[in-house]
């Protein structure tokens, strides 16, 4: 009898840890950002290195580039001018951070507008040039994609000028290299901007989000990006010894290890070092029949089991129950009061303890804005530790953001769910 109970306990173990799997393991594979690298001599067009350059993602703030792309074209045919003061809109004053803050019925100047991108990668600045140039940012977007077919990029398709999240807006590693190739060789005279560390905007001095410029030997460009659905993005360009090379990586798993891979694709090109290949990544496809495999073999190894011993199998915990014991135990979100729901993000860490240390450091820089928030600390699907002050006021939250992005830190606004 004995025995018979601890191999029904086993078996139930078993399908526990199945079913733990199906509601944590294939979901999170199934949402992390797709990855993507690729390394090109722009000079040639020759690719040197490329892992899934066709994989299609969502660009983020990569999508700034073409934003970009487009002011400069209007500024070489003198329709803008960069002196010139372009209108705010009601829109531009109302986009989600990172921006500069810009206040409907006021006006910015285009240079502004232009540092603005490059270094804040202020959304509502985007939108600002998006409306100058092509008269509605969806009209503008159309603009982005047009342009986009004419550069070669096949697999890109713009709905925005600012790169917030939009599933219908897409890119691959490819595309985004062929457009850094392009704002180099047809942009010369423009191109130094994305080079830009920092600028004074307001009495206030707006740092470069691109914090790999200042440690990477000979790099001089060119954008950042995040958001949920494509990880961090970076497109680079270094120059050494008179050659020029391009690195583009999507879906990093945080910020330093996208920036260290896109040093690590430098110096491969540089020959400076030999390149390792990126971290694989499981394809959920493969994964998702074995374990409902697993599971169905499991229910009827358990069904036959009962009918001999003519004992009732305990149906192992839901999906659901495991899911929130789990959570808890990485960090419970406290109630926010009524009216108080928002968070902010100030980024992803391999580990708890460095969500924490990251949190105690970030809120000293924002002690005002966080008074009387509650931290945490989330593991969430692809393994990373998200470090959040939650219980926050929208005001308060986007505060916070802008002060931390003027220091040089990521940080996401996470509204009310």
């Amino acid at each position: 009898m004995f025995r018979r109970l601890t191999d029904l306990q086993s078996r139930i173990t078993f399908a526990a840890a199945l079913v733990f799997a199906l509601a944590f393991s294939v979901p999170a594979m199934a949402a992390a950002p797709p990855y993507a690298e690729l390394l090109m001599d722009p000079a040639t067009g020759a690719v040197l290195v490329a892992e899934n350059p066709d994989r299609e993602t969502q660009p983020a703030s990569l999508t700034k580039m073409m934003t970009l792309f487009l002011a400069f074209d209007a500024l070489d045919k003198s329709e803008l001018t960069l002196d010139q003061f372009i209108p705010v809109s009601r829109r531009a004053q109302n986009m989600a951070p990172s921006k500069l803050g810009l206040i409907a019925g006021t006006s910015i100047k285009v240079e502004d507008a232009i540092l603005g991108l490059v270094t804040r990668s202020a959304n509502d600045a985007a939108v600002v040039l998006a409306e100058a140039i092509g008269g509605t940012e969806e009209g503008f977007a159309e603009m982005m994609t047009t342009k986009a077919r004419i550069l070669g990029m096949r697999n890109t398709t713009f709905v925005n000028a600012s790169g917030l999240p939009n599933s219908r807006q897409k890119t691959t590693a490819r595309d985004i290299a062929a457009l850094s190739q392009a704002l180099i060789k047809t942009h010369t005279r423009h191109f130094p901007y994305f080079s830009r560390a920092s600028f004074s905007y307001n009495g206030a001095v707006v740092q470069s989000h691109n914090r790999l410029m200042s440690r990477y030997d000979g790099m001089d460009g060119i954008k950042t990006g995040f958001v949920n659905a494509s990880g961090f993005n970076l497109a680079a360009t270094a120059m050494r010894d008179g050659r020029r090379l391009i690195a583009v990586v999507l879906g990093g798993r945080s910020a330093r290890d996208r920036d260290n891979r896109v040093a690590a694709l430098l110096d491969h090109g540089f020959g400076v070092a030999p390149l390792k290949r990126p971290v694989a990544t499981v394809e959920v496809a493969a994964v998702v029949p074995a374990v409902r495999a697993a599971l169905k073999a499991d229910a009827v190894d358990r069904t036959e089991k009962a009918a001999r011993d003519k004992t009732k199998v305990a149906v192992p915990p839901k999906a659901g129950t495991l899911k929130a014991n789990a959570v808890k135990a990485v960090g419970k979100v406290k109630p926010a009061a009524k009216g108080e729901s928002w968070s902010i993000q100030i980024g992803s860490y391999k580990s708890q303890k460095a969500g924490q240390v990251g949190l105690g450091v970030a809120s000293k820089a924002i002690a005002v804005q966080v008074k009387g928030a509650d931290t945490t600390v989330i593991k969430n699907r692809s393994g990373m530790f998200q470090a959040r002050f939650t219980g926050m006021t929208k005001a308060a939250a986007e505060q916070a953001c802008s002060r931390l992005e003027a220091k040089g830190q990521d940080c996401l606004v996470l509204a009310p769910r």
